[in-house]
């Protein structure tokens, strides 16, 4: 039976509260998400939240009973709360009605398959959680295996990175590490590093892809260090109609993602 609570001081509201910031949710293992459309999403790839919380209304939806139910089965901790509590918690004005807190899974390298899927984004310095959880919702629509963030990036379990992912968080891979690193892992075995640069002269368009095909992005304004470029096995360009340079770091991921899977049709 979930319990219920209506006072900020809270020990579990303060607690998921705190799952805004990077260093508590280091320090506790978890990242929170939001709204029923995610957390059903997490549930159908196999997650249960440790802990939900929502509002009468919001248990209201029979999906949600089921999920409150199914999280309180596998011995996790259901709360009922007020909007107020849930609109703190999230930090929106206008709250979802349920959100969870789940476990971070494990980020190291070496835990990626890379024969698992095609296609896989790589991402250096990305400053933006926005363009995080978009590149992985690309990666959830085009079948990628996932994302490995390069050097120091955004926090891909940040509020804004999840809801953002609009459920792909569970549904994608998620890797760290830095450039040396990835280098080593990837020479170790098959695997076309595509690089996207201002100063390449391959048309996105007209270049062979072959599978397993890793998408380098670089940072939003500086875009990827020369010996980064050097390191691809090619580079490739977007060409650009107007008077924009180039397009936003997550965008660029798309098309190229949606240009490699077609390529591959007829293959």
């Amino acid at each position: 039976m979930p319990r219920e609570v209506t006072a900020f001081s809270n020990a579990t509201v303060k607690r998921l509260r705190s799952l805004r910031d990077k260093k508590a949710r280091k320090e506790e293992g978890l990242f929170l998400a939001e709204g029923l459309r995610i957390i059903a999403e997490a549930r159908d790839s196999g997650r249960l939240p440790e802990i939900i919380m929502f509002s009468a209304e919001g248990a209201r939806h029979p999906l949600a009973s089921e999920i409150i139910g199914a999280t309180e089965a596998a011995g996790g901790d259901a709360i009922e709360t007020t909007p107020d509590i849930l609109s703190k918690t999230s930090g929106k004005d206008n709250p979802q009605m349920i959100l969870g807190a789940y476990g971070q899974p494990e980020t190291i390298l070496s835990a990626i398959d890379r024969s698992s899927a095609p296609l896989w984004f790589v991402a250096q310095a990305l400053r933006d959680p926005g363009n995080i959880g978009t590149i992985l919702r690309t990666g959830d629509a085009v079948g990628a295996g996932g994302l490995i963030l390069i050097d120091d990036s955004a926090d891909p379990y940040s509020v804004e990175a999840v809801r953002a992912s609009m459920g792909a968080i569970f549904t994608q891979k998620v890797a760290k590490a830095p450039w040396s690193e990835f280098v080593t892992w990837l020479r170790g075995g098959s695997g076309q590093l595509v690089g996207t640069s201002l100063k390449a002269t391959n048309d996105y368009l007209e270049v062979e892809y072959t599978r397993p095909c890793f998408l380098l992005i670089g940072n939003e304004q500086q875009g990827l260090p020369a010996a980064y470029e050097e390191e691809c096995d090619t580079l490739v360009k977007i060409p650009m109609a107007g008077r924009a340079d180039s397009l936003n770091a997550a965008i660029a991921a798309a098309v190229m993602a949606f240009q490699v899977r077609a390529s591959w049709r007829d293959q």
